[in-house]
């Protein structure tokens, strides 16, 4: 049974893809459909724009399609960047832009005030326009310096207390464990293991 991601973030499909393969689906990106139009993530919310990523690529294919919209929240910034997450320096997107910005955002709040988290809603869509929701956390510190080479986004300066290390310097299995999108993922496999049931019967 397909299971189309309805994104073309590579960091994003490559996480994906990884939790997603166990469940036995064919696990592949919207990129592979020519013609499909990127969808404007207008939305106020994460859960918003995650329905309307995954309604328009199920439709569009004709498949079962999951999409997730994930950002971070800083409590010091009243929770921005939020939705705004992936565009936060502006056009285009630009992870070290966005990066910069959040350090010179923060760059006179004391350590304990950093505290911030990262959220993620995924959706997953029916080609007929059913759609399900879940959402996962992880909450976390804002360093002052970027620190580890893995994962993308604001990974390096988003610092795990529990683990001492951040998301760029966590192995991707940990991470994985861990995350927003992992926590997310786990609900989504269960919404995804009792559709495919469906399917199969």
């Amino acid at each position: 049974m397909k299971l189309v991601l309805a994104t073309n973030n590579k960091g994003k499909v490559k996480e994906l893809t990884t939790m997603l393969q166990p469940l036995g689906f064919q696990v592949v990106n919207i990129g592979a459909y020519p013609g499909f139009q990127e969808v404007v993530e207008d939305g106020d919310t994460f859960t918003a724009n995650a329905i309307k990523k995954a309604v328009a690529a199920a439709k569009f294919t004709g498949e079962l399609a999951l999409a997730d919209d994930s950002g971070l929240e800083v409590d010091a910034l009243g929770g921005a960047p939020g939705v705004h997450s992936a565009r936060f320096a502006g056009e285009p997107k630009d992870d070290a832009a966005n990066n910069r910005k959040l350090l010179e955002l923060l760059a006179e709040v004391p350590e304990e005030k950093r505290t911030a988290r990262f959220r993620c809603v995924i959706a997953i869509a029916e080609p007929d326009g059913k759609y399900h929701t879940v959402e996962g956390t992880c909450e976390g510190m804002i360093l002052r310096e970027l620190k580890g080479e893995g994962g993308f986004g604001y990974d390096p300066l988003f610092y795990v207390p529990e683990y001492q290390q951040t998301f760029g310097e966590l192995d991707a299995a940990k991470k994985n464990a861990i995350s927003h999108r992992g926590k997310a993922l786990q609900k989504a496999r269960e919404i995804l293991n009792h559709l495919y049931a469906n399917q199969e019967g």
